[in-house]
């Protein structure tokens, strides 16, 4: 059984629970007795959660190409627990500029085809995500604007062809912290 929860408090929050008799239910917390509805799911088909809880207060679920919105409140934390795997995303080729975004979701790849200046997304406290870079045909040098690295000394990335790099970065609100690993073959 896995449970999904969005936070607790009294502005009623959404639990989702899910057995594995493929019945998925959605419970309002509240203290006035609130309704459960039970949605049948195919447990043949891997469910993917393709949202996030957003400012439009919506978390939208997926499964086998049908999305379906459920009003969670957005002021109360979600907390996943149970297997999930978070999607790839490819951003495609360096160039000499690009500006990184989390729209698309927090496990980016991107192949090296030029000099290239990373400009990072708005800090927010908690946000993280993983970049792994590879190095394409090689010898290419990438600088990412307004990170802090540790000993503040910036990686050099990987000049040899066909490696990857692989950089951390968390914010605390104000700042990007970085780390990396490299030259993985």
């Amino acid at each position: 059984m896995s449970i999904i929860t969005a936070g607790t408090g009294s502005s009623n929050p959404i639990v989702i629970t899910g057995n594995t008799d493929g019945t998925l239910v959605l419970k309002t917390n509240d203290t006035g007795g609130g309704g459960t509805t039970a949605v049948t799911l195919d447990t043949s088909q891997n469910a993917t959660f393709v949202g996030k809880v957003a400012s439009a207060s919506s978390l939208i679920l997926a499964s086998n190409g049908t999305t379906t919105a459920v009003t969670i409140d957005t002021a109360q934390s979600l907390n996943l627990s149970g297997a999930y795997t978070e999607a790839v995303v490819a951003i495609g080729n360096s160039s000499t500029s690009k500006t990184l975004s989390l729209a698309s979701g927090t496990f980016q790849t991107v192949t090296m085809t030029g000099n290239c200046t990373f400009t990072m997304p708005t800090a927010v406290a908690g946000k993280s995500f993983i970049l792994i870079v590879s190095t394409g045909s090689g010898g290419f040098s990438g600088t990412f604007t307004s990170v802090k690295w540790p000993a503040n000394t910036a990686p050099t990335l990987t000049t040899t062809a066909s490696r990857w790099d692989i950089l951390s970065f968390f914010s605390d609100g104000t700042n990007w912290y970085g780390a990396f690993q490299q030259a993985y073959q």
